[in-house]
C-alpha cells in the first residue's frame, strides 16, 4: 500500500523546530563526529513537560497531537498527557511503537519513532500494516540515560539509508519529565498493540484518543520504569474509533480481553510484579501491557463497546503518595 503520509518528513519539521528553541525545551543539541544530532532532553539537560509533548509528537511521526492536561485519579491529581491522531496505525506501530533492540557493546537500548519505518524494525509490524517510509532524513528515539557510542549512530545511518547529517537521536531518560512525559503518551499505542495481538486487524482502527497520568519522578531507574507502567496499566483510557465488518461478537470479545485487567499479574503495583519475575521482563505476562480502560466505537453500526476501571488505589501505592491531614 502506496501511503503519502512520511513520518519521517513530518517528523523532521518537530525536530528543526526543537533545536532551534533549546532554551525554552530544556534540551541540549549537538554534533556527533559523524555530523549526526543528538538531543539530550534529560541526561545533561533539564528537559520537561513541553520537551516530553513535542518529544511525544516526534514519536508519532508527526502523525499525532499531544496536550499537557490534568486529571484526578482518586485522591491523586495529576499531569496528564492526551494524544489524538486521525492515523492511528501508521502514528503508533508505523513509528511510536518501541520495536528496536539496539545493542552495541555494552550498550543497550529499545529505539521508537519515525526512523524504524526506514530501517523497518521490525519487518513483519511494517508488512501487516502495509506501510513503509521513503525519506533522505531519520529520526530516532531512544529510552536511555547514556549517550550512544559513534559506532551505533553510524550503525543507524546505514539502516535508516540516510547519511549522517540527515540524522537525528533523541535521548529522553525514562527517570526524567520528558521520558515519563512521552512514556505515558504511548497510551494508544499499547491498546492498538495489545488489540492487534488479540486478532484485531489494526488497519480497521481509522482513529484513536488516549489519556495517561504522568507519574511523579524518581530518581532510581527501575522505580521510574515501574511507575511509568502502572500510568498506564491503572490510569490509562484509551478509545478507538473501528470501522469492523465481522461479527460484533468478536468485537466484544476482543474488547473484554484487552484492557491490563484481563491478566493473571494485574492488581499490583508493577514493581512488585517485577520483583516476583526475577526483574526479568519476558517473565511478565505479556497481556499485562496494555491501557486500565478501553473503548471501541465502531462506524459500521454506531455500537460502543467498553472494559476495564482506573484503578486509582494501586496508582497511590505506586506513585509514594504520602497523605498529610
Amino acid at each position: 500500500m502506496e501511503n503519502a503520509l512520511s513520518v519521517n518528513r513530518l517528523a523532521w519539521k518537530l525536530l528543526k523546530k526543537l533545536c532551534e528553541n533549546q532554551d525554552f525545551y530544556g534540551v541540549k543539541v549537538e554534533k556527533a563526529g559523524s555530523g549526526a544530532t543528538v538531543v539530550d532532553a534529560g541526561i545533561n539537560a533539564k528537559g520537561g513537560f513541553q520537551a516530553g509533548k513535542i518529544i511525544t509528537e516526534i514519536c508519532m511521526g508527526g502523525c499525532g497531537k499531544a496536550e499537557i492536561t490534568y486529571r484526578k485519579y482518586g485522591e491523586l491529581e495529576l499531569p496528564s498527557i492526551f494524544v489524538y491522531t486521525d492515523h492511528p496505525v501508521i502514528a503508533t506501530l508505523g513509528s511510536q511503537f518501541a520495536g528496536w533492540q539496539i545493542k552495541e557493546v555494552d550498550y543497550f537500548a529499545i529505539g521508537s519513532g519515525p526512523a524504524r519505518a526506514l530501517a523497518l524494525k521490525p519487518k513483519e509490524i511494517y508488512e501487516k500494516i502495509g506501510y513503509k517510509d521513503d525519506f533522505d532524513k531519520a529520526v530516532v528515539v531512544l529510552e536511555t540515560d547514556k549517550y550512544p557510542p559513534a559506532k551505533l549512530i553510524e550503525r543507524f545511518a546505514e539502516e535508516c539509508k540516510v547519511s549522517s547529517e540527515n540524522l537525528a537521536v533523541i535521548l529522553t531518560p525514562t527517570a526524567s519529565i520528558a521520558g515519563a512525559t512521552q512514556v505515558s503518551g504511548r497510551i494508544v499505542e499499547t491498546g492498538i498493540h495489545k488489540l492487534g495481538k488479540l486478532g484485531l486487524d489494526p488497519n480497521v482502527i481509522l482513529y484513536a484518543w488516549g489519556c495517561a497520568p504522568i507519574p511523579p519522578i524518581h530518581p532510581k531507574f527501575t522505580q521510574a520504569m515501574a511507575r511509568a507502567n502502572d500510568a498506564i496499566l491503572y490510569g490509562g483510557t484509551a478509545y478507538y474509533i473501528v470501522e469492523y465488518d465481522n461479527n460484533e461478537e468478536e468485537l466484544k470479545k476482543i474488547v473484554k480481553k484487552a484492557p491490563s485487567k484481563a491478566s493473571k499479574d494485574h492488581g499490583k503495583p508493577f514493581i512488585e510484579i517485577f520483583k516476583e519475575a526475577n526483574y526479568d521482563f519476558y517473565k511478565v505476562d505479556p497481556n499485562l501491557f496494555a491501557p486500565a480502560v478501553l473503548t471501541i466505537n465502531n462506524i459500521r453500526t454506531g455500537n460502543m463497546f467498553k472494559a476495564g476501571e482506573i484503578n486509582s488505589e494501586i496508582l497511590t501505592k505506586s506513585l509514594g503518595f504520602k497523605h498529610e491531614m
